[in-house]
């Protein structure tokens, strides 16, 4: 009874195996159809994933490219009022520059006047010498 018993726990022992083989293999079927299509589905996700990355990096840049546009067009129109405005400071000292020189023009006139009236008179001199 022993060795009866024993064969028959064998028996079922290699009986639940090949059930549990069976299973097993059913079960990496299964798995293996499912991760295929999971493959397909990870791809496509992937694929979606990366083109509204894209789509929003496109976005970011645009955004940044109308900053930067901005930005150039701010930094040249200081630039220009820093001109215009050192312009008024150039005329400003321009003016300063242009009063002084009249009024230089103004004492050089009287000094040409007054050599030209010694002018005369030298000459007027030399010619009452020279008659005489």
């Amino acid at each position: 009874m022993v060795g009866g018993r024993r064969r028959s726990i064998v028996a079922v022992l290699g009986f639940v195996m090949l059930l549990g083989i069976a299973v097993y293999f059913r079960l990496w079927t299964i798995d293996y159809k499912i991760s295929s299509d999971d493959t397909e589905l990870l791809r496509q996700q992937f694929d979606l994933a990366n083109r509204e990355a894209m789509d929003e990096s496109a976005e970011w840049r645009l955004k940044y490219d109308e900053q930067a546009n901005k930005a150039t067009k701010c930094m040249g129109e200081l630039k220009v009022m820093k001109e215009s405005f050192q312009k008024v400071e150039d005329a400003s000292s321009f003016n300063q520059k242009l009063a002084m020189l009249k009024e230089e023009n103004g004492g050089l006139l009287d000094k040409v006047e007054t050599l030209k009236r010694e002018l005369e008179a030298a000459k007027s001199k030399c010619n009452s010498q020279f008659k005489n």
